[in-house]
């Protein structure tokens, strides 16, 4: 059989589906071959795959797991809200989008709780840049469902299918890539075990879904949600998204949740927020049109604020020691539950500088981290930092790369603190050049990176002797005290145009809550 006959052949009946190319199904037996073969003929004809790498609709759980799908660095969208900018639609979230995409960032984290995030985020990804440069499936998606607004939520089935509906318009696509229920801990396990059930009924009948987790604030429950729905249904769930719960002040997720969550079969782990909501930062918690949302105590913030001080006479500032802390660390100690993916993805018209943040870490798991930013300048320095970090790792296997000492004590409960302690000790040098990446700017120094490593959790053993035993690892409750579900009395038509503008579109609390 020669080429041309493979590129035409047909199997029942049906022409080759390009979304089995690249992960082809026990279930389709040797015919996978064929996709195999067809693939690499699209790959050398140079055939824009505009389809996308999902599975073959109706064709069930993919065969392929998450983590060999996504990368270590997702681009999260919780930013493009009211709840951190007085006037998300004011931010240049096109730009950013595009920016992040050409610095190698292939996964976005989003949801219609946030606002206009979903719209504002399908927007720039419907741009023509993003369309003649990166294929809808060079890059993924994950949304959320269940949240309607702080007091709303709707984990029914009718209303699930209803919110998927919206995120594809919105994003303009015709497959989600991963799908959380959003903030578990708000709802019943009864109703997130449906809504799990409910979720994977559409990804099985419609494919329209690829992956399936939950995701909320408190360990211990979003533990025993993953227990829950392996012993009730036999399947893990693929992802399990964290938010503030590994970061200078609090790591939990590692503490507490990490062992559990693989025994319970999770496969991916996010960690998110990175800097505890923006409680990690000199100027305290972002203030949007919803005014001071943060559920953080006054001693915690008055703790952070005396922290972020010494931060500032070591020569360094508190957002780039927690940044760096937390995706750094969570690389390494969520490695069980991270990916495959490579760090950064290449792009033609890249700044050749970050050549070996792309190859630095494959072929090992790393730790997921999603991150969040404002502007372009924001994000600029995350991915700074980012490809500085990757450019520390070493090969697989390589023993410069396991964990030091400081990391195994600093994460070792009961010895993270010295009680007592009101002041660290004065014999972490001040930097000379303050939060800077490398002394000469460039990002290829991997001794450089190494050493900055040793330097953050230095800072970051100072900063916990501030925070002291009261705050670190404090935990505020969620949900808070008298919390009450209050779905909305008239779930309408989201096809309605009332309904496509969320409670909080351009800083407003009114209005449809659907």
């Amino acid at each position: 059989m020669n080429i041309t006959e493979i590129k035409l052949k047909q199997i029942d009946g049906l022409p080759f589906p390009r979304s089995m190319v690249v992960y082809p199904r026990k279930e389709a037996g040797q015919n996978g071959l064929w996709h195999i073969a067809l693939f690499f003929l699209r790959s050398l004809q140079g055939e824009e795959d505009t389809s996308s790498t999902h599975e073959l609709r109706g064709m069930g759980r993919p065969s392929v797991p998450l983590s060999a799908d996504l990368p270590p660095i997702i681009f999260g969208t919780a930013t493009f809200n009211s709840q951190y900018n007085a006037d998300p639609y004011a931010l240049a979230t096109t730009a950013i989008v595009h920016r992040a995409l050409s610095a190698g960032i292939r996964a976005f984290d989003t949801s219609p709780y946030y606002g206009p995030a979903e719209e504002l985020l399908g927007r720039a990804l419907s741009a023509y840049f993003v369309r003649s440069n990166f294929p809808r499936y060079t890059y993924r998606l994950l949304t959320k469902v269940g949240r309607i607004a702080a007091q709303s939520f709707n984990y029914s089935p009718a209303w699930i299918r209803k919110s998927i509906k919206r995120s594809l318009s919105r994003l303009d696509t015709s497959y989600l890539d991963v799908v959380y229920c959003h903030d578990v801990e708000f709802v019943s396990p009864a109703e997130v075990l449906g809504a799990v059930v409910e979720l994977r009924r559409i990804r099985d009948v419609e494919g329209s879904i690829r992956y399936i987790g939950i995701s909320g604030y408190p360990v211990d429950i979003l533990c025993s949600l993953a227990e829950m729905v392996l012993e009730e249904t036999g399947e893990p769930l693929d992802a399990v998204m964290s938010y503030a719960n590994f970061t200078l002040q609090n790591t939990k997720l590692a503490v507490e949740g990490l062992s559990r969550l693989v025994a319970a079969g999770v496969d991916v782990v996010p960690n998110a927020s990175p800097l505890g909501m923006g409680l990690l930062r000199r100027k305290g918690v972002p203030i949007g049109s919803m005014g001071d949302f943060h559920p953080a105590p006054d001693g915690l913030r008055n703790a952070i604020l005396a922290a972020s001080e010494w931060v500032a006479h070591q020569g360094e500032k508190i957002e780039v020691v927690a940044i760096r802390y937390a995706l750094e660390s969570w690389l390494r100690e969520g490695s069980p539950v991270g990916v495959l993916g490579p760090p950064l993805a290449r792009f033609p018209d890249a700044d050749p500088g970050f050549t070996s943040a792309v190859t630095h870490g494959v072929g090992r798991r790393l730790g997921v981290s999603v991150m969040g930013v404002s502007n372009i300048d924001e994000l600029d320095e995350t991915l700074r930092v980012w490809r500085s970090i990757i450019d520390g790792l070493e090969d697989k296997g390589d023993k410069d790369d396991a964990p030091t000492s400081e990391e195994v004590e600093y994460l070792s409960e009961g010895t993270m603190v010295a009680t007592g302690a009101s002041s660290p000790s004065s014999s972490t040098a001040a930097s000379k050049t303050p939060s800077a990446l490398t002394p000469s700017g460039d990002i290829a120094d991997r001794k450089w990176s190494r050493d900055r490593r040793q330097r953050i959790l230095k800072l970051a053993e100072g900063i916990r002797e501030i925070l002291g035993p009261d705050w670190v690892n404090y935990t505020w409750e969620s949900p808070g005290k008298g919390f009450v579900n209050t779905p909305c009395d008239n779930h309408c038509d989201m096809d309605e145009p009332a309904c496509k503008t969320s409670v909080y579109d351009r800083g407003s609390r009114k209005g449809c809550r659907c």
